[in-house]
């Protein structure tokens, strides 16, 4: 029973981790058109690096799988 209970709580955080990633995602995103439309090479760049590593995190934890 107590793996059980581990298992289900371990779930919950998962799901919570997803939900704040793509919270960032969308933020990141809006951050990066915002680079393009100012043309702020700098900022365009870091925010490609953190999509890049949102992606990673998300595919690590099976986000895209159907």
């Amino acid at each position: 029973m107590k793996q059980v209970v581990h298992f289900i709580r371990k779930e919950d955080v998962e799901r919570e981790y997803v939900r704040t990633l793509n919270l960032e995602l969308d933020y990141e995103l809006a951050t990066l058109y915002d680079a393009l439309q100012e043309e702020d090479s700098k900022q365009v760049e870091k925010s490609k690096q953190r999509l890049a590593e949102i992606h990673s995190e998300l595919e690590t934890l099976n986000v895209f799988t159907a």
